[in-house]
């Protein structure tokens, strides 16, 4: 990490003076200020997206499910099971966002060709037009709130969290 100035105190180390104080013998605090600091940086952040994709009509989990088909690469479609698989959520949920999307007329679904009874979801051309524009406004916001760390610590950061999320199992989609 970068060296400066001495740190400005955030939020957390409010919380873990307040247990210093009432429980000095409590071991792991350095775990639960790391674990909190994650915690509000994922809270905050996502606050900070929700009026990028307010501009384009969209709502943070609507955006995931047009991204996740854009990514996919053409024909843009997958299965609801891939998309659950992709997003870590219930199907019900998923099945409610689809819902809201196709009748924005940005997703369509249609049987699968090969399985009759399976369902396949596609981006429209008004959905995969959207994502496109959603997405460069979301990268310029997210490089918009890191902006405050050098891209050295940025770097740094995304290192270590790749290694926690690695410990923590989570090595491929679905």
């Amino acid at each position: 990490m970068s060296e400066g100035p001495p740190q400005q105190a955030d939020a957390v180390d409010a919380l873990r003076a307040q247990w210093e104080r009432e429980r000095p013998d409590l071991a792991g605090l350095d775990a639960m200020a790391l674990i909190g600091r994650i915690n509000r940086a994922s809270v905050l952040l996502s606050k900070g997206m929700k009026p990028v994709f307010a501009e384009h009509g969209l709502e943070h989990p609507e955006f995931d499910v047009l991204a996740t088909l854009r990514r996919a690469g053409a024909p843009h479609e997958l299965t609801p099971s891939e998309l659950v698989l992709a997003s870590m959520v219930t199907s019900g949920a998923i099945t409610n966002r689809l819902d809201r999307l196709e009748r924005k007329g940005l997703i369509e679904r249609h049987p699968d060709p090969s399985d009759r009874r399976a369902i396949r979801v596609r981006l429209t051309g008004a959905g995969l037009g959207l994502v496109d524009r959603a997405v460069v406004a979301h990268v310029a916001n997210e490089e918009r709130m890191l902006a405050a760390m050098p891209p050295e610590d940025q770097a740094v950061l995304s290192a270590a969290l790749r290694q926690l999320l690695i410990a923590l199992g989570d090595t491929r989609l679905g």
